[in-house]
């Protein structure tokens, strides 16, 4: 069953395109996370969903019914705020009942959906306390439970982590997605972290200048770009792009390093659309290789080593390129040392670079099928 269905949905402000013929299916029950750098429509669109921002074209339909003219306060929508949107003036208790006591539903519904909801976000010991006494990762699950009282047909989330500290980023990521898992609910998440949408979302919606780029599961994404933007957007480090030349010989097709004579494998399935036009190839800072010396591929001009524990990093430059390779170990190398590095054919992608798309055919877009 598909919950929401976003048909050729646009935004203007003016002469301003805010969003541009917006198509998505998100089914009953998903977890999906809209990203896309600052300004590039994700909170629009959520705003959109909820109600908040008018609909300039296009239509909205929530679970079958369309929804552009139908106020916020009936569509049965809940919606947890950056800011955390709480009442200084009520203690944890009464923030969270608020929705149902304004409803009217009695003073003991209040209280046993107040209790269920604080002993699912571990505030139960909390109940009595004011916002002022709470810390940032205890008020917003504060403003979790008080959606979660309405019992609504779709959860909403604008950023809802970026006011809180690494450590508790994490956390928060954790009770999210436990929560998600045990309610079985349909989750819209906007967050400008690719990481948080990695690790949490069944399927990823990236957005760039107002368009959709491309929608699929996280590793889809990851593995299957459709273009150079999302190839860099999503993953932390972000893929290289190094220019060059393809090469076509007897045993194969190779890359060319730019300012470099030394070339790199490529898949024995390298598109022929690689050979008519200029290409970039995008490499994950995990997939470099190192060699011994003399073995095969290029050399990697260390410029920056920074050791993390468990993985090194190591900024360089391979002929006129600049990249970034993770090795998940410990090297004992200095700036200035050049490091032998391979790639596995397999591993590198192939992008127009007049156009920025993939040259590997069209990647799954992993949209819910129409109810």
């Amino acid at each position: 069953m598909t919950d929401v269905s976003i048909r050729a949905l646009s935004k203007s402000f003016g002469r301003q395109a805010i969003l541009k013929h917006i198509d998505l299916d998100i089914a009953s029950g998903e977890f999906v996370a809209l990203v896309g750098p600052s300004g590039c429509g994700k909170s629009t669109l959520l705003r959109m969903l909820a109600g908040l921002e008018t609909i300039s074209a296009g239509d909205l339909l929530i679970q079958g019914v369309r929804a552009n003219g139908i106020p916020p306060q009936q569509r049965n929508i809940a919606m947890v705020f950056q800011s955390y949107a709480l009442f200084p003036h009520l203690d944890v208790a009464r923030n969270i009942g608020f929705g149902p006591a304004i409803r009217g539903d009695s003073a003991a519904v209040v209280k046993e959906k107040v209790h269920r909801a604080a002993g699912m976000l571990n505030l139960s010991a909390l109940l009595e306390r004011y916002p002022r006494q709470l810390s940032g990762g205890q008020r917003q699950r504060v403003a979790m439970g008080r959606s979660l009282v309405r019992e609504p047909a779709l959860f909403l989330f604008d950023e809802p982590l970026s006011n809180l500290d690494a450590q508790l980023r994490v956390q928060m990521r954790t009770e999210i997605k436990a929560m998600h898992q045990r309610l079985g609910c349909t989750i819209v998440y906007v967050t400008h972290d690719q990481i948080e949408a990695m690790t949490m979302a069944d399927r990823i919606v990236v957005l760039h200048n107002g368009e959709l780029q491309q929608v699929g599961k996280p590793l889809e994404l990851y593995d299957r770009p459709a273009n150079r933007f999302v190839a860099s957007f999503i993953g932390s480090p972000c893929m290289n792009f190094l220019k060059g030349t393809v090469l076509r010989a007897d045993d194969g097709a190779w890359f060319q390093i730019a300012g470099s004579g030394e070339r790199l494998r490529l898949p024995d399935d390298c598109p022929a659309a690689a050979a008519a036009g200029a290409v970039e190839i995008g490499i994950r800072p995990e997939h470099f290789r190192i060699e011994g010396a003399g073995g095969p591929g290029a050399r990697l001009q260390a410029d920056v080593v920074e050791p993390t524990g468990p993985e090194t990093w190591v900024y360089g430059r391979l002929g006129d390129n600049t990249v970034r390779l993770v090795a998940r170990t410990r090297l004992a190398i200095r700036p200035g040392d050049a490091l032998p590095v391979s790639v596995a054919p397999a591993d590198i992608r192939l992008f127009d670079a007049a156009t920025g798309m993939s040259l590997h055919g069209p990647a799954p877009r992993g949209l819910a099928p129409r109810p």
